[in-house]
């Protein structure tokens, strides 16, 4: 898209902002549930869309569009709620907390869940009364190009939900247009920054998502054959393209070895192949530059010592397909364990107790989910309190929910998505305080 176009789309979107946080929740949640339909009626072929876009099995596409789904009901069913005005103590007789919302908010959004993404941030954005622009990844136009289309055949109005064809480059520019209030972006720890700095110079509020290399601490007491079950799913999803997949496996030594050919075994039991074999387990990365860079940080992390227990190759000549790999003998400054892996590597290491698990776990730069694993839930949950990220998933695997709030801490970004949390990030927070006793007028509205 050229300036012309994309200024247009941007001025549509900010003069239909009015209209749309005036509608109200009822008539917003009625277009919210519609386009939850819609999404469920296309699955099939919207999958189609995202496996032949990035890769990922058709099962998982599938599922990743129900979930879209059902962000959408949740949002219709409860953004009313999230949003209502809080009286509030004061000196006033009635003073009182109101939810506006900001404007036309762009979101900046990667390839790995090209559906999920976008929706996690549209649904209570949109719920909220804002508008948005969309930036989606180069990869996955047509991805972009589909969200859009279902907010149309659901009804939204004009200029509600906009996508934008625009390079990387180009986005500073969006940033800069006053008529843009807000900029969300899930994404590297390294474009989060260049997109907060160019936010934070204009004064826009801004949420991140960013980049995670999540801890899985396998303690003396835990159930291995689940550990090793849920980590190698964890680990091996989205052929390891997740920011909240477990990469650092930091096990207790008493069980490591037999915890390691637990994760060895259901690494080699993966069936590796076409995406769109509903028999396939783990598809191939999304591109070429993405398997070269970890196939370059498993060569460095095997000439820093560590052991390739299986795997650790790229497999077959077409696609960009790798092996499920497990690499043992790690230390806290091994590539795998200290870098942000985007790929099917899990790095193990071991360690002597739960309060060394923790200061492993707690090293990182990235802090946006972890696991820990243990029989005794209340130790696990004390552990967990302790440890340095956005959430924490006992004896399960980190994922995320629309009705559980969302996001990291250090370099993994700053702010929350999903739950009510998620909702109040593109509000105006307003104070409303009067002279005169609401309630005996009616109470302060909440549209």
């Amino acid at each position: 898209m050229g300036d012309a176009q994309v200024d247009g789309l941007i001025g549509a979107a900010h003069d239909a902002f009015p209209a749309w946080r005036d509608l109200g929740f009822a008539r917003r949640a009625a277009l919210m549930r519609a386009a939850a339909l819609v999404l469920r009626d296309g699955v099939s072929r919207l999958a189609g869309v995202i496996t032949a876009e990035m890769g990922k099995t058709l099962a998982e596409a599938r599922a990743e569009v129900e979930k879209c789904a059902f962000c959408c009901d949740y949002y219709a069913e409860n953004a009313e709620d999230f949003l209502r005005d809080q009286p509030m103590p004061s000196d006033s007789p009635s003073s009182f907390v109101a939810f506006s919302p900001l404007g036309v908010v762009l979101a900046v959004m990667p390839w790995n869940f090209p559906l999920w993404q976008v929706f996690r941030f549209a649904a209570p954005g949109l719920m909220a009364g804002n508008t948005a622009v969309l930036k989606h990844a180069s990869n996955v136009s047509r991805c972009a190009l589909e969200i859009e289309d279902v907010f149309r055949r659901a009804g939204f109005p004009p200029g509600v939900f906009a996508t934008l064809l625009i390079p990387g480059a180009a986005v500073e520019r969006v940033i800069d247009d006053p008529r843009v209030r807000a900029v969300t972006l899930t994404g590297s720890d390294a474009t989060g920054s260049v997109v907060a700095a160019a936010a934070g110079s204009r004064i826009k509020k801004t949420v991140m998502e960013l980049g995670g290399s999540d801890a899985f601490v396998v303690l003396d007491d835990a159930d291995l054959e689940e550990a090793a079950r849920v980590g190698a799913r964890s680990r091996f999803q989205n052929c390891g393209q997740s920011c909240i997949s477990a990469k650092r496996f930091i096990v207790v030594e008493t069980v490591a070895s037999q915890y390691e050919e637990l994760l060895v075994a259901a690494a080699k039991a993966l069936r590796v192949g076409d995406p769109r074999d509903d028999a396939t387990q783990m598809g191939p990365m999304a591109r070429a530059d993405l398997r070269s860079a970890l196939e370059d940080q498993v060569r460095r992390s095997v000439s820093e010592g560590a052991l390739v227990a299986t795997g650790g190759r790229r497999l077959g000549d077409r696609g960009w397909f790798h092996e499920a790999t497990v690499l043992t003998n790690c230390t806290p400054q091994t590539t795998a364990f200290r870098e942000e892996t985007f790929g099917p590597v899990a790095a193990v290491m071991r360690v002597c107790d739960a309060d060394e698990a923790l200061e492993v776990a707690n090293g990182s730069q990235f802090g946006l989910g972890g696991n820990i694993w243990t029989r005794d839930v209340a130790r696990g949950v004390a552990l967990a309190r302790r440890m340095e990220s956005g959430g924490v998933f006992v004896n399960g695997m980190t994922h995320s929910d629309p009705r559980l709030p969302f996001g990291g801490v250090k370099r993994s970004g700053y702010g929350r998505e999903l739950a009510g949390f998620g909702i109040r990030e593109f509000v105006n927070v307003q104070t409303i305080w009067t002279t005169a006793d609401a309630a005996r007028d009616g109470g302060p509205a909440v549209e």
